[in-house]
């Protein structure tokens, strides 16, 4: 929820509001599709959203814990728990069937929602199926689950008896095709922005028909990192693989936990058949582009909201642990009408911060003031400017793990050459040299010179970060 907020308003978590999931980004945040529609875009959004919560449940602690609204809860500053407006994306709203979503959605006008994931997706999702002559009470979930055709032993894995044709992943595609469609014959030459986002690949691993075992797990190599950790490897990580050696793990929540390189292959095995599905669907929707004759004027932009460890250091799921595993996300801009030479390289970072302004950029409208990203579209279209010299990550967790005596808070400073992760309330973090030692195995935080050079630029980079929005409105 923080990483997509930031992709939607340009703005750090520290801004925006939403440092933890189950933070809903309140309504009064400026969104850059806001900002298309205000200028003539048609916007629609078909899929995952997951910018309000995606379940019912309470947290674990704070004034909030034990309950869903909390009347004597005392806070600084209001936060948005319950009412319409922040509940469009709840299982208990989606289970009424007259249920509709307010509109425009965060500068949305036209919005197919899916909720959660693998096939217990719900949302609007579920009443397609039900269109499709599907019934999920029958097919979904572990419950329904097909004969596997092999050992399954990593956790939150079963072979789903949801059809490929009737699979989240074919909802997305499919809705999408009919909004372009749509929009080419009845949009009146109208500009158009759409997020199509697809909730797989995601735990849980249940990818459809071919895709179960489209890879096999003995075919994949686990990373070279999935492995227990040395007694020099950071505590954290020190923490989850004991944890799961004392047989206290959770394995079937979507905390992190520590796994074998067993496990490993077939969570990879899996989570490649679901990317294959993904592939195949994208390549239909470029192909309706180009049918509808909108590829000469679309770009396509093709990003995520976090990686996954898939056994990386011995690790399943996602986690406040920064390594590269986790904080690099993939990031396509195909532009039909660039020229940019395709060998071309620049030197800096760039993030989901970034993203925002760069869309805005290409459609000529206006930066709002607050946004903290900056236009990429100068490094991409070859003109040699200069992109970030590093990027801040913020993470605040929302309960105690890892060994911590309250939920983590992290910051993270990435370079070119260096991550540094520092926790507050600890007297050791984490340095690693990108280029000498990509897999992050040999912590060089006790390097005193380089550890000051990034807390510096971690300061640094904090203060240009820092909101500037609103501007002041007198000169008093």
């Amino acid at each position: 929820m923080p990483n997509r907020s930031t992709l939607m308003t340009g703005r750090m978590p520290s801004q925006h509001g939403v440092r933890s999931n189950g933070i809903p980004l309140t309504l009064d945040q400026r969104t850059f599709v806001d900002e298309l529609r205000a200028n003539g875009y048609a916007t629609a959004l078909i899929g995952k959203s997951h910018l309000q919560t995606m379940v019912d449940y309470p947290p674990l602690t704070g004034p909030r814990a034990g309950r869903i609204a909390a009347d004597d809860a005392r806070e600084a500053r209001t936060v948005p728990t319950d009412g319409d407006a922040y509940e469009q994306e709840s299982p208990r709203r989606w289970d009424d069937p007259a249920f509709a979503m307010h509109l425009p959605y965060y500068g949305f006008e036209h919005v197919e929602l899916a909720t959660e994931h693998g096939d217990l997706v719900r949302g609007e999702y579920r009443r397609w199926l039900a269109r499709k002559g599907g019934d999920a009470a029958a097919l979904t979930g572990p419950q329904n689950a097909l004969p596997a055709g092999r050992t399954v032993r990593v956790p939150q894995a079963w072979r789903t008896r949801v059809p490929a044709e009737l699979y989240p992943t074919t909802f997305v595609e499919e809705r999408t095709i009919a909004y372009l469609e749509r929009h080419a014959t009845a949009g009146a030459g109208k500009p158009f922005f759409m997020q199509c986002s697809f909730p797989d690949p995601h735990h849980p691993f249940t990818p459809p028909g071919r895709y179960w075992d489209m890879f096999d797990p003995d075919e994949i190599h686990a990373p070279p990192t999935c492995r227990p950790p040395g007694d020099d490897a950071p505590p954290h990580l020190r923490w989850l693989h004991a944890e799961r050696a004392a047989g206290r793990a959770r394995t079937d929540t979507p905390q992190l936990f520590a796994i074998d390189a067993a496990e490993a292959r077939e969570a990879i095995a899996l989570t490649y058949g679901m990317i294959a599905m993904i592939d195949d669907a994208v390549g239909r929707i470029v192909a309706a582009v180009q049918r509808c004759g909108l590829a000469e004027e679309t770009v396509v932009v093709f990003t995520s909201d976090h990686g996954d460890f898939m056994g990386d250091h011995g690790l399943l799921l996602k986690g406040p642990l920064h390594y590269q595993g986790i904080v690099r996300v993939p990031f396509i801009w195909a532009d039909p009408r660039a020229h940019a030479p395709r060998s071309a390289t620049r030197n800096g970072v760039a993030g989901t911060l970034d993203i925002a302004q760069t869309i805005l950029d290409l459609a000529g409208v206006p930066a709002y003031n607050g946004m903290q990203g900056m236009s990429l579209l100068p490094a991409i279209s070859g003109e040699g400017a200069p992109i970030r010299a590093a990027m801040l990550i913020e993470e605040d967790g929302q309960r105690p793990e890892f060994g911590f005596p309250q939920p983590p808070r992290l910051r993270t400073v990435v370079t070119e050459r260096e991550r540094m992760s520092v926790y507050a309330g600890a007297a050791w973090g984490e340095l690693y040299d990108l280029v000498d030692d990509l897999l992050e195995e040999h912590n060089r935080w006790d390097d005193g010179a380089r550890r000051a050079a990034l807390l510096e630029l971690m300061t640094q980079t904090s203060l240009e970060l820092w909101d500037r929005s609103p501007a002041p409105t007198r000169r008093a």
